[in-house]
């Protein structure tokens, strides 16, 4: 899908794990995110680096969606397909939404947004879900904008806080 902002030509591409040109893209971005405040404020580890296309790859509920400008890698969202047992239909959980720095404030979270909530359709989900930190007010801004809000079910039980438990695999 190729969209035109100015003399900038932007193409979304459904990420083959295969290309390693989409491979690269793909961490190279998540390594842009992992470095900034928002996303840790460090590197990704090597297992990480070295792991992550091809541990996707092999994983057939999970894609990735690329934002081009020509060559080069300027957005990303990898998405993870989930089950919503209240409407009994598949779900899509947005995990990680990149936009580079050198290219925000050009609308293309909204495009990514698009492009995912398409695919969301063509796979029957029910509904997008993603997280997003309290103080990323930029983030949450494009989410609202883009027609996600906070999840709750009723008002006096609240709206829904995404909690972690990390585990120790080995």
């Amino acid at each position: 899908m190729d969209h035109t902002q100015g003399l900038v030509a932007f193409k979304v591409e459904m990420a083959d794990y295969q290309q390693p040109r989409h491979a690269e893209a793909i961490v190279t971005l998540m390594q842009h995110y992992a470095s900034e405040p928002t996303g840790g404020g460090a590197a990704l580890p090597n297992a990480v680096v070295t792991n992550l296309v091809s541990t996707m790859a092999r994983l057939d509920y999970v894609f990735s969606l690329l934002i081009f400008a020509g060559e080069t890698p300027v957005a990303l969202a990898n998405c993870v397909l989930g089950f919503s047992t209240f409407k009994c239909a598949p779900l899509l959980n947005i995990h990680d939404l990149v936009v580079h720095s050198e290219w925000r404030g050009r609308g293309l979270s909204q495009l990514l947004l698009q492009a995912v909530e398409q695919q969301a359709i063509q796979r029957g989900c029910c509904k997008v879900t993603l997280e997003v930190l309290e103080g990323n007010t930029v983030a949450r801004h494009a989410y609202l904008k883009a027609g996600f809000a906070p999840y709750q079910l009723r008002p006096e039980t609240g709206s829904a806080m995404f909690w972690q438990k990390p585990l120790t695999l080995g």
